[in-house]
């Protein structure tokens, strides 16, 4: 439910909205959900200051009901 939550909310900020990805991993500390959109976009989902960034963390942090969940934007820069 995170991975979609999260895809949904990502593809309203981004102009390029079929290019948005979210992968789930586990790691030790909990789950990781990754975030690849167009390179375009990048700058969209992180805001200014990593504001945007942060809310969608603090968002599916509220939506993960207390289990340990991670959100990384990644840099798909070729």
């Amino acid at each position: 439910m995170l991975q979609s939550a999260l895809e949904h909310l990502v593809k309203g900020i981004v102009d390029h909205p079929d290019d948005v990805k979210v992968v789930t991993a586990s790691s030790a500390r909990g789950e990781v959900l990754e975030v690849h959109v167009n390179p375009e976009d990048l700058g969209r989902v992180i805001g200014r200051a990593g504001r945007t960034a942060k809310a969608l963390r603090t968002l599916v942090t509220a939506l993960a009901d207390g289990r340990r969940v991670r959100v990384d934007v990644v840099d798909t820069d070729d």
